[in-house]
């Protein structure tokens, strides 16, 4: 896929701004753009703190999405895990009740300012809310070193009546490959892909179980593809915290996969307070029917952002674009 060449008409560029119901990754409100292609919509919306140069592989992914067709889907529903911040026992059992039948949840650990206690009331929440024949995954955010890991996980395998696997509980490959090799959890990675100058050295060290996919920090549907070809390892597709947009490239990705044997992060809609499309994806019986929900005039309209944020978010677009422009020519 080369470049978009010309900047994209006005009617074609939504920025838009959704409030989260829940505080989730330390922010109250996402934000990101909406480009309209020849394929249809593709979703920009990396987090504000990545710079430009990591922020390139969300356009060319929202760029493929919007000018390329998906790859042939082997599969026609996805099943899904429910995602549960860092809240209180009592709101993540009517998180997981209300999830749309998900018998998998993501629950988020390693709070900045909770204790263990709080984790554990949070798991035993779950579990309670799931019944004993449903999957808990953990995800730290590479929190821990080692040692707070390994004992940890003893912890709240315990607290979760067991665990699917841990989710980034360290910063590196290393210390990955350190704590698999001191615990049964299996061990999920994340960050040490989608934010790696070399994603395979997860597979080369045996520092992971799984690895979990996001399409946009990935740089699209089909970089996906190949990257989990090369690691040979279980895939999770997850989500980046879009709109039904973006998460339609996960959706996709998830179908093609020629083989998907864990529930994948892409319930997400479900923590925004509203969408750009009508029938959000969303689970129904722990599942998400593979779809591309389009964007609802009425609906884009409601979530328009402010002139500050639109000005924003459309000179980072231009700097992106530059820099793919720039980068391709090289």
């Amino acid at each position: 896929m080369s470049p978009a060449t010309s900047p994209p008409a006005t009617g074609d560029v939504v920025v838009w701004s959704i409030p989260l119901g829940t505080r989730f990754r330390g922010i109250t409100v996402r934000e990101g753009v909406l480009v309209r292609g020849a394929a249809g919509w593709g979703e920009f919306s990396p987090f504000t703190e990545y710079d430009d140069a990591e922020a390139l592989a969300w356009w060319r992914a929202a760029r493929e999405a919007a000018d390329d067709e998906w790859p042939a889907a082997v599969r026609d529903r996805i099943p899904v895990n429910v995602t549960v911040p860092a809240v209180d026992g009592p709101t993540a059992h009517r998180l997981v009740t209300g999830s749309g039948g998900c018998r998998t949840a993501k629950v988020k650990v390693a709070e900045p300012g909770q204790d263990v206690g709080q984790e554990i009331a949070r798991l035993e929440a779950v579990r309670d809310a799931l019944g004993p024949e449903g999957h808990i995954r953990v995800d730290a955010n590479a929190a821990w070193d080692v040692d707070t890991a390994v004992a940890r996980l003893r912890v709240l395998d315990r607290a979760a009546g067991g665990l699917e696997y841990a989710e980034q509980p360290v910063p590196t490959v290393a210390d990955l490959a350190a704590v698999r090799r001191a615990t049964h959890v299996p061990i999920a990675a994340d960050e040490s892909i989608r934010r790696a100058t070399d994603p395979l050295e997860v597979a080369r060290a045996e520092a992971a179980d799984v690895v979990v996919l996001k399409v946009q920090p990935l740089g699209g549907v089909r970089a996906c593809l190949r990257l989990a070809e090369q690691v040979g390892l279980p895939v999770v597709v997850s989500s980046a915290l879009e709109t039904s947009v973006g998460l339609a490239a996960g959706i996709a990705l998830a179908a093609a996969l020629p083989d998907l044997t864990h529930a994948c992060g892409l319930a997400t809609a479900q923590l925004l307070t509203a969408d750009v499309v009508a029938h959000p994806l969303l689970p129904v019986d722990g599942a998400i029917a593979v779809r591309r929900p389009l964007p609802e005039p009425g609906r884009l309209a409601a979530a328009e952002a402010s002139p500050e944020s639109r000005a924003w978010w459309l000179e980072r677009v231009n700097r992106v674009r530059g820099l793919d422009r720039t980068t391709a020519a090289r």
